[in-house]
């Protein structure tokens, strides 16, 4: 009956069926849950367009997947400016002049890049091994004590000398006194909220919501040419060699009855004793004006079987296991991608991206 049966309307599953529905094929997305969208799913709250599953902000400098994206939603100009509290001092995120300046006193990048040697020195770090080391070494100890530590150990539930440095590499340092977060050529939200992006993606194929995967192929099998699967990887072939691990997000969100909370989008909590990592207000991701607000405090914790997987762990273990649950997919003629199934934590850009090439990849092959 289709061409292509797509398991998740996430990300990477709307784009590659838009993707396939463009290209004549007929295509078929299901989705274990009640809506589309996966993790950017938002919805309206008091006419706030609420990120039900933490802060999506676009950002890319892929040409291709921008004028992709912007065929089916305008984007807004919107830029990610967060603010680090800690105990009630507050800090410029990503970690710039204003931070420094704020930290130290400092008022030139000179001044910044020697307090930060002085300190990297005074910690004996030569070749940095973990978090804690790599932390140091980019922004000093003073920095990481107070706008680092507390906020990553809550995050990953490990301390920072128990994680790998690669996490922090991501981590935007800059000299110059500019506080958006990505060095990005294009950054937005769409206007009206994800789900009018995916709303569009999806227009005019057929799509089962409340729909589980494995209880649908076993009263359709043989429904689709070709099966793209963007769930768990490890829940595909029901656990067999052992669970993969997450951390988790759990989301406690009020609506207020305050036209404006804490007057920014994204707020880190950097202290410890602090039980949330950040509180998200909703409004300011589109400029909103209403009289009331949403807001989202956000509690990490270690994932168990029937949480929402949301970072996967990628130490040697897991990685290790990962690499054998690809063996066995490589061998089903079922096509993997996404976040889930490769196990790896991506921008939104490069899942676009990944979902486009591999689009091109397999149709290609069958050409």
């Amino acid at each position: 009956m289709y061409d292509y049966l797509i398991v998740g309307a996430g990300l990477y599953g709307s784009v590659f069926a838009r993707c396939a529905a463009d290209n004549g094929s007929k295509v078929l997305v299901i989705d274990k849950r009640s809506h589309t969208g996966g993790n950017c799913y938002t919805e309206s709250i008091e006419g706030i367009n609420v990120h039900k599953y933490g802060a999506h902000i676009f950002h890319t400098n892929d040409d291709e997947v921008w004028e992709f994206l912007n065929r089916y939603v305008r984007f807004n100009r919107y830029t990610n400016s967060p603010i680090a509290n800690y105990k009630g001092e507050l800090y410029s995120l990503p970690f710039n002049m204003y931070t420094f300046n704020r930290m130290w006193g400092v008022v030139t990048p000179d001044q910044a890049r020697a307090k930060i040697e002085e300190q990297r020195k005074e910690a004996g770090i030569t070749e940095p091994h973990n978090l804690e080391e790599q932390a140091i070494s980019l922004v000093g100890r003073d920095i990481y004590e107070k706008l680092i530590k507390g906020y990553t150990m809550k995050q990953w539930g490990r301390p920072c000398n128990e994680l790998p440095s690669s996490i922090i590499k991501r981590l935007p340092v800059r000299f110059t006194y500019d506080n958006n977060y990505f060095n990005a050529l294009y950054q937005g939200i769409p206007m009206g909220g994800y789900s009018k992006l995916f709303e569009a993606l999806l227009e005019g194929i057929d799509v089962k919501l409340d729909t589980d995967y494995k209880t649908f192929i076993k009263d359709n099998d043989g429904i689709a040419k070709h099966i793209v699967y963007t769930g768990a990887l490890d829940e595909f072939f029901d656990y067999k060699l052992g669970h993969l691990n997450y951390r988790t997000v759990r989301f406690e969100t009020e609506v207020l009855d305050t036209p404006n909370y804490q007057g920014n989008a994204v707020i880190n909590y950097t202290d410890d004793e602090t039980p949330y990592t950040r509180i998200i207000e909703h409004k300011f991701f589109e400029f909103g004006t209403q009289e009331k607000t949403v807001i989202s405090r956000e509690y990490s914790y270690e994932w168990k079987p029937g949480d929402e997987p949301f970072y996967p762990v990628n130490d040697d273990r897991n990685n290790g296991l990962y690499l054998k649950y690809k063996e066995l997919a490589d061998e089903t003629g079922i096509i993997f991608g996404g976040r889930m199934a490769d196990y790896k934590y991506y921008d939104m850009d490069v899942t676009v991206r990944n979902a486009i090439d591999k689009f091109r990849e397999i149709s290609c092959e069958h050409d």
